[in-house]
């Protein structure tokens, strides 16, 4: 919202900067947080989850259209900042209902600390405590207790039993004694973790290699496209903001059911998690080639709806496997290092 009111283009980009910062935080916790939660029958509810992202965009669509189209100069050659409100209204639409939906998520459920992280930083009475807290939620009674998962505890090494004394003495200690051992949990602990064993070495430089690709591929398409047909004789017709965000609304509805799609393939027998990535990347990217032959706009659209729909179901199943690949102690760390890849789009 304060973007919306920015004096000039430095703030602007500074206050983008700055909203960046919180999504990105926000990006890879949702999808470690929610994977710990559910057991390992209901994963697939993942790659269900995605269809928030496009119905985030069906939303922020639908209110760019009307915005744009009304309060937009129709050139750059004359335009005072009066005529020109459009991107100002939305950036306050899309504020207020992130700042609407921030307190809603406080005000209308508590969120816990996921089972398996406890478990991995062994707080295992608290562990208990949540899986019981969440199955009364869900209405049953938890048979967990504390000395089931003692008899699974390893055994403890004499450093990380010094490592808890230390911890224990400095639960009195003072602010910044213990301000100081917080900062030392954010050491290169889990970056290491994601390097361990060779398999793990091989799945973290994949998909960072995915990731980064998927991240230079998408503005280079969006971007360039328009410009690389009209150079080859593509007619576009008038080209008006118009036209441009009812396409862009069409494809927020085509992309909806692409997470739907996604969440039902990877149950399949055979194909699972896996076969449904490859298929729906090899049919993204036949879809994104023959885009490049599209002669109009209608065409090129027609091209774009196939692909918002395998798109869809491709970063469904993306976004579920990155974490899924990495320890439970490290499913946050490993979810930010390839969606940090992914933003090498913005670098370029």
């Amino acid at each position: 919202m304060a973007a919306g009111a920015s004096p000039n283009a430095v703030t602007l980009c500074s206050l983008v900067a700055v909203w960046s910062v919180g999504v990105g935080r926000n990006l890879p916790v949702d999808s470690a947080i929610f994977l710990e939660f559910i057991p390992p029958t209901h994963q697939y509810l993942l790659t269900v989850l995605s269809i928030w992202w496009a119905f985030g965009q069906l939303v922020s669509s639908l209110v760019a259209w009307p915005l744009f189209v009304n309060f937009s100069c129709a050139s750059a050659a004359n335009c005072p900042r009066a005529s020109n409100q459009g991107w100002r209204y939305f950036l306050y639409a899309m504020g207020g209902l992130m700042t609407l939906l921030f307190f809603l998520r406080f005000a209308l459920f508590h969120l816990h600390e996921s089972p398996k992280f406890l478990m991995s930083r062994r707080r295992d009475a608290d562990t208990v405590a949540v899986v019981h807290t969440v199955a009364r939620f869900n209405g049953v009674e938890s048979s967990l207790t504390l000395y089931m998962l003692a008899q699974y505890d390893v055994v403890v090494s004499e450093k990380e039993r010094g490592e808890r004394e230390v911890v224990r003495r400095e639960q009195d200690a003072s602010v910044m004694t213990r301000l100081r051992r917080t900062l030392r949990m954010f050491g290169g602990d889990h970056v290491k973790g994601l390097f361990a064993m060779p398999k793990i070495v091989l799945s973290t430089m994949l998909l960072i290699l995915i990731w980064a690709l998927i991240g230079l591929a998408f503005p280079l398409y969006n971007g360039f496209l328009p410009y690389f047909l009209a150079t080859r004789g593509a007619d576009f017709g008038d080209g008006s903001i118009n036209i441009t965000y009812r396409n862009q609304v069409i494809l927020s509805i085509v992309g909806v059911p692409g997470a739907l799609i996604a969440g039902w393939m990877v149950d399949l027998p055979y194909l699972g998690e896996k076969g449904t990535l490859a298929m729906s990347s090899i049919i993204t990217g036949v879809l994104l080639f023959t885009a490049t032959t599209a002669c109009s706009s209608n065409a090129l659209l027609g091209w774009n709806c196939g692909y918002s729909v395998t798109n869809n179901i491709m970063y469904g199943v993306l976004y579920v496997m990155s974490p899924e690949v990495f320890p439970a102690k490290d499913h946050g760390m490993g979810s930010a290092l390839v969606l940090s890849a992914n933003h090498l789009k913005e670098l370029h």
